[in-house]
């Protein structure tokens, strides 16, 4: 089973592209989403006990926990040992259920997949990129975020041209959606060669 790792930085467009991964067939593991889903269920109680105050009915709320990790990084390296292992067993199930379905690739969508050293897990990296002022109108055009916190983020992420250097693929989502299935398509095709 090949183990495609999908990594971009912020607003990149890497959910659209993970999305077109998915119709075509190659199901996908999002650390995001995943991290979501602890935060709401068995996380929860853990970043409470670690960060006072961050969590509301019995969730984590972001609003409450970015002021005490943002620009932190001791804070930050915390969280990540509380959610980071949390995280890879979840991964570790999904990837447990794709081999007893006989898939022939899945996807890792992990944001941090370089920064973290997610690339010994797979065993292709493509990267989504797209240019930094697509990619700053995008993130800027989202609910509740700001300058400061679109910095914050990005200053966390190694840079846009050092992920590409580190690429099998690179798919370039500045152009149309029709440009960057294609693309996608011709991606998996040469993952599919590989197997």
């Amino acid at each position: 089973m090949i183990r495609i790792g999908l990594t971009g930085s912020i607003g990149m467009g890497k959910s659209t592209v993970a999305r077109m991964f998915a119709d075509l067939g190659i199901p996908g593991h999002d650390a995001d989403a995943t991290v979501h889903k602890l935060y709401s269920g068995r996380a929860a109680p853990l970043v409470e006990d670690a960060f006072p105050g961050t969590t509301l009915d019995g969730k984590v709320d972001r609003t409450l926990l970015s002021p005490h990790v943002l620009g932190k990084p001791e804070a930050m390296k915390k969280l990540e040992a509380i959610i980071h292992p949390l995280v890879r067993e979840e991964e570790q199930t999904f990837l447990e259920i794709a081999k007893k379905d006989r898939r022939r690739a899945v996807l890792l969508d992990i944001p941090l997949l370089f920064e973290t050293g997610g690339e010994a897990r797979v065993d292709v990296c493509v990267v989504v990129s797209a240019p930094k002022d697509v990619q700053r109108q995008r993130v800027l055009g989202r609910s509740g975020m700001s300058e400061e916190r679109f910095d914050a983020i990005c200053s966390k992420q190694m840079p846009d041209s050092e992920k590409r250097a580190r690429a099998h693929f690179i798919i370039e989502t500045g152009h149309s959606l029709d440009t960057t299935r294609r693309s996608v398509t011709s991606v998996v095709r040469a993952i599919a060669g590989m197997g």
